[in-house]
């Protein structure tokens, strides 16, 4: 009896548990359905609203027409510089629509670039934009969300080829503002107005690490707004101004340190002796030659410009510098030719009372044993008188040309002129450095660079650096020569 009580209370277990798994499943499945038509209800709820949204909608016309006027909000997140101020951004937009509200199960919809085809758009365009591309790969980079209120975000990717207006008279070491400008291009400020989505300080972003520029330093930014007056009405016009500054290593390398080299190579031959013709016309012409290709090929990189910059300057009076050594040898090679001729003719003329003493000498006594007796006819006497006759010629002669060959008081001198080159020339030119390096500011060209005092003080420390750096090859190199 025991056994068979056992056997049905197991059995009775077993029946129980089975009856609750079951249960469970049963409540699974029956609660799982109502989960999938939630899902294909939001579905249906989304697809109502929107197709609700566009029902009677115009996108011809801008929201409140007639009643108010449009705010846009706008803000750009720049991600890189490209070569030649090209910009690639994020465009952001935000206005509101209040046509586009709805009531629904979420506050904001997430929607992709096919319904902004088929809504109303602010027609944005960038005042100095050379060239704008809207991304397309794989599908257009583009961004929409409405809001429930009817408020719609609307950010696409463009790259923009912008104009940036230079001054090159401080190249290169110049800097410039680069602006990028963008408004509205057919609805006047009585329409449609455009403001800063998070104040000025805030609504332009540029990303760590992008600044792609070969020939520049990004400095920093600066944000405003300016109202345009036109034929046909008042417009808004978005600033934001992108400061830039040349990099000077570049040309250092290219330019500025050949010519330096170039007048200290031409400087050496003031120390050559002036009788070393060759050399020192080799020296000349060779430093001239370079200057000019120098000048040539630092002219090749600048755009067309109708002024002078920094570089054309220092590239002129470098090469006055060469040009005037070479002038200074002709000068020196001419004097010193001059000198030798003038020493030769004082020579001549002091010769010229000894040359006829010895003939006279000569002569008085023969006349006077001539006339007191008479001498028979004797070889021997007219021979030794010829050969008397014939030596005094040949120490006369001697004499003469003794004189001509003695130029020991010129050869191998020192000309004043070049006395006084070595010491004006280097002088002259260090002079030039020191007032050329530290005039060469950003606002020698008066460029008014509002809220950015650090900018100006950057650029300030590179040239002073640059200038020590200069002035100490300079000075090495001349105190070598030495």
């Amino acid at each position: 009896m025991l056994c068979r009580t056992h056997y049905k209370c197991s059995t009775s277990l077993y029946l129980l548990i089975i009856f609750v798994v079951l249960c469970i499943s049963l409540s699974q499945s029956t609660t799982g359905i109502p989960k999938e038509s939630e899902l294909n209800d939001n579905i249906t709820v989304f697809t109502r609203i929107l197709d609700g949204l566009l029902d009677g909608y115009d996108n011809r016309l801008r929201p409140g027409l007639g009643e108010k006027v449009t705010e846009i909000k706008t803000n750009i997140f720049v991600t890189s510089f490209g070569p030649e101020y090209t910009i690639d951004v994020f465009f952001r937009q935000s206005w509101k629509d209040e046509r586009l509200c709805f009531k629904g199960p979420m506050e904001m919809l997430p929607l992709n670039n096919l319904l902004a085809s088929n809504i109303w758009t602010p027609d944005t365009f960038f005042l100095n934009g050379k060239k704008s591309i809207a991304h397309n790969m794989t599908t257009p980079n583009k961004l929409l969300r409405l809001k429930d209120d009817g408020t719609l975000l609307y950010t696409m990717r463009l790259t923009i080829s912008a104009e940036c207006p230079m001054q090159l008279e401080d190249f290169p070491m110049d800097a410039h503002a680069c602006p990028l400008k963008f408004g509205s291009y057919a609805y006047p400020i009585s329409e449609v107005v455009y403001k800063w989505t998070k104040g000025p300080g805030m609504s332009v972003v540029v990303a760590e690490e992008g600044s792609r520029l070969n020939q520049y330093h990004l400095i920093g930014h600066t944000v405003g707004t300016e109202d345009i007056s036109t034929s046909r009405g008042q417009y808004t016009v978005m600033m934001a101004h992108f400061y830039l500054k040349r990099k000077i290593g570049y040309f250092v390398i290219q330019t500025y340190m050949p010519c330096f080299m170039t007048v200290i190579l031409s400087q050496v031959s003031f120390w050559l002796n002036r009788e070393s013709v060759p050399a020192r016309t080799v020296f000349g012409v060779t430093t001239v030659l370079t200057m000019t290709t120098l000048s040539i090929s630092a002219r090749n990189s600048l755009p067309k410009v109708a002024y002078a910059t920094a570089m054309d300057w220092f590239i002129a009076v470098c090469y006055a510098f060469v040009f005037s050594a070479l002038i200074e040898f002709a000068t020196v090679n001419y004097f010193t030719k001059r000198s030798w001729a003038w020493d030769g003719k004082k020579a001549l003329e002091a010769q010229q009372p000894k040359k006829k003493d010895p003939l006279a000498l000569s002569k008085k006594p023969n006349n006077a044993c001539l006339s007191g007796v008479n001498f028979t006819p004797n070889i021997t006497k007219d021979a030794a008188i010829s050969t008397i006759s014939n030596s005094t010629t040949v120490q006369l002669k001697s004499a003469e040309t003794k004189p001509a060959m003695d130029p020991k008081k010129t050869y191998n001198s020192v000309s004043k002129i070049d006395k006084m080159s070595r010491i004006v020339f280097p002088v002259l030119f260090g002079t030039f450095n020191l007032v050329y390096w530290p005039t060469q500011s950003p606002y020698a060209t008066q460029h008014s660079f509002h809220n950015l005092f650090f900018f100006s003080t950057s650029i300030l420390d590179d040239k002073l650096t640059l200038q020590k750096t200069m002035l100490s090859t300079y000075c090495t190199s001349h105190f070598a020569i030495l």
